[in-house]
């Protein structure tokens, strides 16, 4: 914010609308700059570039509870991964969250990369989200989409409508019916006047799934004139370390699977060893009857024919 602002009155600012963010309140026109409060917190935000995922989640969470926020036709409300997320001044997350006495620390993304914890959990730094793959997946179609307009939408849109600098694009793959952006940014890479990767996914992700954080403003996903409907949108996150997650804090479903493919493997080597005892008792009896033969000749069964060997 311009440090003449607060030296204005309020009411003698023009007011303005916050054209890249609608959960806002108290816009007024600075400078030919849109500034506006942050809903849920005290943080004032450039209109004239995205706000920060934390604030973004913060002031959402206070319009779910305050009965503010607008909702698409047929909506219905998905609460997976979405929490009141604790922010700093700069409007980026906390290394640790908590919910009550349940804490846990997040990465830059605010995506929780260890198990829960009490208030005691220490979470030295915020590590950094490196790399988000944004994967799609279109309504079934005759026809596949051209690979080509697909990915010049797609990059034009990143980085026109979300102002992401180009070279953080690292590719943008169709493989009917599936489209995989991959978003990818170092910290040393990544300059201050840079947007950064987790708020673009989460810009883009509210906008293909109808709920636009933009003001009057929602995203027509159209390649070649046509208007293309996604079923699906999946978004996974990569960090520069590792996520410190322990066997317990995995769904019982997976430990199920996790628990059959041990079984299956314990009990593969069991017949093996098993098969492979018997093979060795089989060619010891045939080298057996081979000595006898050899020394006794036709008093070993005269009609008996030239041993034949398994050979293990």
């Amino acid at each position: 914010m311009p440090g003449g602002y607060r030296a204005y009155s309020r009411a003698s600012l023009p007011a303005c609308i916050c054209e890249k963010n609608k959960r806002v309140s108290n816009c007024n026109k600075v400078n030919d700059v849109c500034w506006c409060d942050s809903l849920g917190s005290a943080v004032t935000v450039n209109c004239s570039t995205l706000t920060s995922k934390c604030l973004l989640m913060k002031a959402e969470m206070t319009g779910s509870k305050s009965g503010r926020r607008e909702k698409p036709k047929d909506a219905f409300e998905d609460t997976d991964g979405l929490y009141d997320p604790e922010c700093e001044n700069t409007g980026v997350f906390k290394a640790k969250q908590c919910n009550g006495t349940t804490c846990w620390c997040v990465n830059t993304a605010g995506v929780r990369r260890t198990d829960k914890h009490d208030a005691d959990l220490k979470c030295s730094h915020l590590v950094r989200t490196t790399w988000i793959i944004i994967e799609m997946k279109h309504a079934e179609r005759n026809a596949p989409l051209n690979a080509e307009s697909l990915k010049k939408f797609f990059t034009d849109t990143i980085t026109n409508r979300y102002m992401l600098d180009g070279r953080y694009i690292s590719s943008v793959v169709y493989e009917k019916p599936y489209i995989t952006i991959d978003l990818k940014q170092n910290s040393s890479e990544k300059s201050s006047g840079d947007v950064d990767i987790a708020d673009v996914a989460y810009y883009f992700e509210k906008d293909v799934k109808g709920d636009s954080i933009f003001h009057n403003n929602r995203l027509n996903v159209s390649i070649d004139n046509e208007v293309v409907h996604l079923e699906k949108t999946v978004v996974y996150y990569v960090d520069e370390i590792a996520p410190e997650f322990s066997m317990k804090s995995l769904t019982p479903g997976l430990i199920a699977v996790i628990v059959v493919v041990i079984l299956a493997i314990v009990a593969g080597i069991v017949v093996l060893v098993f098969t492979r005892r018997r093979k060795g008792k089989y060619v010891k009896a045939e080298v057996i009857n081979f000595c006898l033969w050899c020394m006794c000749g036709e008093e070993v069964g005269q009609n008996s024919e030239t041993p034949k060997f398994a050979v293990g």
